[in-house]
């Protein structure tokens, strides 16, 4: 019975050292925003989070208006946006950081909390998108970012819920009855 215990415990320890058994969840992220600061996923325990790639030279770009409205009316305590600028889809967001923020401030008026540039697919995916496209990392739901402003639902206990695509409006009548969902 010993041995059995032992080589269960060795066996363990060698897997978890492989990184098999460390799932990253969702709340184990850290990333840096717009101005470099660091952004803690942790924080957002108990919160309701959109994800969301944005990209300022894209025909969906308006849907920041819908994001900060959403964000206006629903954020705080229990619900939070953070968009993603992603420059993957047809070089609609070639702007440096400080180039970003100035657009979404002066044309949207954006609140929510930007973070830095990222790639949401590809060889350079960023850990957390590979997290939020990969049933094998997120427990739920393999899916593809398909284009910029595709939507990302996590609920307050960090587990994935929904993929919105880009052509849903943020506060389209599926994410509003998320939001309103106990």
């Amino acid at each position: 019975m010993k041995t059995i215990k032992l080589t269960l415990i060795l066996l363990l320890a060698m897997i978890s050292v492989k990184g098999i058994s460390q799932n990253t969840g969702f709340y184990d992220f850290k990333v840096k925003t717009l101005d470099g600061k660091d952004f803690d996923f942790s924080t957002l325990k108990g919160k309701k989070v959109m994800i969301v790639n944005t990209a300022s030279k894209c025909g969906f770009t308006p849907q920041y208006k819908d994001l900060e409205e959403l964000f206006t009316t629903y954020g705080g305590k229990d619900f939070v946006i953070i968009g993603f600028p992603a420059n993957n889809f047809l070089n609609q967001e070639p702007g440096s950081a400080a180039d970003i923020q100035k657009f979404c401030t002066e044309n949207y008026g954006v609140t929510f909390p930007m973070m830095e540039k990222i790639s949401v697919k590809g060889k350079d995916m960023h850990p957390l998108y590979q997290w939020l496209t990969s049933k094998d990392k997120n427990g739920v739901m393999d899916s593809e970012v398909k284009w910029n402003f595709q939507k990302y639902l996590i609920d307050e206990t960090g587990k994935l819920q929904e993929v919105i695509y880009s052509k849903e409006k943020p506060n389209s009548e599926k994410v509003l009855s998320w939001l309103s969902a106990k």
